[in-house]
């Protein structure tokens, strides 16, 4: 329990640390920035009872290129609880349960797909859209938010100083910031209920992470 307390603490700081240090993204691009167009809806659970009844949550995003060429895409979605548990987006997803989601979502997106098999380019264009469903294994039933983390969507970066580490030279080690979308939500619901949970949609920001 201490050496958990211990961490807890350790990250918090590390995160205040860079919370100081971290500038906010621009709200226009540059010239030679882009930053994708995101719609979502709010994040559900689904649970597979023919495998040990195995609880997930998932968000759907929408993602169009609006900027004048094909760009890159490399994601990473944590999702991470007010209780510090950084949950990372599911690798692996079985085809049971992404014949479950596109099932229940084909009239709305009939051309869904899983984040890791999306690609690594968007297309220009809102003909060369791509709905993706995002998925993370169940997170802390007693957390009372989460906030969930696009980065991927942008061009944008920038480099900082770390906040407390230094290289050998004795120099404060650098961070490779991304323009990242941040979505909050709170928890409603009993966690002795944990189907009947539902996330809050609270705010929606950009920031360098």
């Amino acid at each position: 329990m201490m050496k958990l307390l211990i961490s807890c603490v350790i990250a918090m700081s590390f995160l205040a640390g860079l919370a100081v240090a971290a500038p906010e993204p621009a709200i226009v691009d540059k010239p030679g920035d882009w930053t994708l167009d995101v719609r979502y809806d709010n994040p559900q659970q689904i649970v597979l009872d023919n495998a040990g009844h195995q609880r997930f949550w998932y968000i759907i995003l929408t993602l169009t290129n609006k900027s004048d060429r094909d760009v890159d895409f490399y994601p990473d979605c944590p999702l991470v609880t007010n209780t510090l548990q950084t949950v990372g987006a599911e690798k692996g997803v079985s085809a049971v349960l992404f014949d479950r989601l596109k099932t229940r979502h084909k009239s709305k997106y009939p051309f869904l797909e899983l984040l890791e098999n999306a690609g690594n380019k968007i297309l220009q264009g809102a003909d060369n859209a791509k709905d993706i469903a995002v998925i993370w294994p169940d997170f802390d039933p007693n957390a009372k938010s989460v906030d969930i983390f696009v980065a991927g969507l942008s061009n944008q970066t920038v480099e900082v100083d770390h906040p407390s580490q230094k290289d050998g030279d004795g120099k404060p080690v650098k961070i490779f910031l991304r323009k990242t979308l941040q979505l909050t939500y709170s928890i409603s619901g009993d966690p002795a209920f944990r189907s009947e949970q539902r996330l809050k949609f609270v705010d929606k920001h950009w920031v360098m992470r």
